[in-house]
């Protein structure tokens, strides 16, 4: 919810735009009226239809902010996957949280909106591996834009599971306890891997092989 006390000291269009990320992040695009934004923000619908033109326009200005906050103005916390964003929302909540609530949203909603969210989210998550490549810091990949698409996509898990997650993990919502307790096991599947041999790689590459368009003839 917003607090209203300080979405009313905001001018009118940011004020509606603000509170529209919330109701949408909470009811869905198809769940939220223009008369409910309206009623949260203290404003009439003429009104938000004067400032966006149409539901349709507010989401669009609503995509363009959350954008901009969270990928724009924080690329290396993007980049940097859900640690950094986590880090950004619980050193302020009121601000950041509605935002990656409706980031979920906008990532399962789809549309074009969502596909240029994402290819932000993969650009960011590929300067940083290339940074730490040249560093020296990385295995070699098999396929380099693979593996930017996986870290990207756990990077975004914890983000848009992080409810089911802490009730997975007995914590009490989106907490500190819990960013902390992810740190040193996701950095350890990272740095040491899963598995203690390569018994399961070796007959996925086997497989792979013997089931190949060039072997198979298709």
């Amino acid at each position: 919810m917003v607090n209203m006390r300080s979405a009313h000291d905001a001018p009118t269009p940011d004020r509606i735009r603000d509170v529209a990320i919330s109701t949408f992040a909470e009811a869905g695009f198809d769940g939220a009226s223009l008369r409910d934004i309206a009623r949260r923000a203290g404003v009439s619908a003429a009104l938000i239809v004067h400032h966006f033109g149409s539901k349709d326009g507010l989401r669009a200005a609503c995509d363009a902010h959350v954008i901009q906050v969270l990928v724009t103005d924080k690329s290396q916390t993007a980049g940097a996957g859900a640690s950094g964003m986590m880090r950004a929302a619980l050193a302020d909540r009121e601000r950041y949280l509605p935002l990656m609530d409706y980031m979920a949203r906008m990532l399962t909603s789809g549309g074009p909106a969502a596909d240029a969210l994402f290819d932000q989210l993969l650009a960011a998550t590929r300067a940083v591996l290339d940074q730490q490549s040249a560093a020296g810091m990385l295995a070699p990949q098999s396929d380099a834009e693979v593996t930017v698409a996986v870290v990207t996509m756990y990077g975004l898990a914890p983000l848009l599971l992080r409810h089911q997650l802490a009730r997975a993990l007995g914590e009490d919502g989106f907490t500190e306890t819990l960013l902390r307790r992810l740190t040193l096991p996701l950095l350890e599947l990272y740095t040491h891997g899963l598995y203690a041999d390569d018994r399961l790689l070796d007959a996925a590459r086997e497989a792979l092989d013997t089931s190949s368009p060039e072997r198979s003839g298709q």
